[in-house]
């Protein structure tokens, strides 16, 4: 089992920082940290389902039909999450609402059934979607307590601040979803700039020291 394709997801290639994929449900319900949460594991439930079952069938799926296939099985595993989340979790269901039905349609999962799933194995393709989905929800996360913490003073819903903290607005409304995006997008790039420096300023130390020992 290669857990390469698990790593990939959390920050490699995230599918909110780097991919930029599913950018609607990420700014719509990262208001507060739960629902991150709510919304991301949802979302990863559904891509490990998916995932799988479009690998185990890839080969008796017709090639002409396969987005109309692709969808239907995607709309399966999001009618199981509907189903569990209203019976069980029925405020978070409220607060997503018709999020959770548009994961259907949700690129991230489109996306990796299309670019993966139908072209690897079950085991490849449920590493891939565990990696994604906790890619995708730990993003979520991140964002939903950034904002709850400036937008509510709370985080998961418990006061941080205390009664005469003055929250800020903005972060609680659309403008404040992409400012967070971005700084995190900004921040992540820079993580990433600075490793690749040190790798190849690490890797021409290398070399040097080898050219000097010849």
């Amino acid at each position: 089992m290669n857990f390469k394709y698990l790593t990939n997801g959390l920050v490699k290639e995230n599918p909110t920082f780097r991919l930029l994929l599913g950018m609607c449900p990420t700014m719509a319900v990262t208001t507060a940290a739960l629902n991150g949460v709510g919304m991301g594991l949802s979302t990863t439930f559904v891509l490990i389902g998916s995932n799988v079952a479009i690998s185990a069938l890839r080969k008796v799926i017709p090639d002409s039909i396969r987005i109309p296939a692709f969808i239907v099985i995607i709309a399966s595993f999001v009618t199981i999450v509907g189903m569990v989340l209203e019976a069980y979790l029925p405020s978070l269901y409220a607060t997503l609402g018709i999020y959770i039905l548009l994961i259907v349609v949700n690129c991230i999962i489109l996306g990796r059934a299309e670019a993966f799933a139908f072209d690897h194995t079950v085991s490849e393709s449920l590493m891939d979607g565990i990696g994604m989905g906790l890619g995708f929800t730990m993003s979520l996360t991140v964002l939903g307590s950034v904002r709850e913490i400036f937008g509510a003073g709370s985080l998961f819903g418990f006061s941080l601040f205390g009664p005469n903290f003055e929250p800020v607005t903005l972060m609680i409304l659309p403008p404040g979803g992409f400012i967070v995006l971005g700084l995190g997008i900004g921040l992540i790039n820079w993580i990433t700039i600075k490793a690749e420096k040190r790798k190849e300023a690490k890797a021409e130390e290398t070399s040097t020291s080898q050219e000097v020992k010849a």
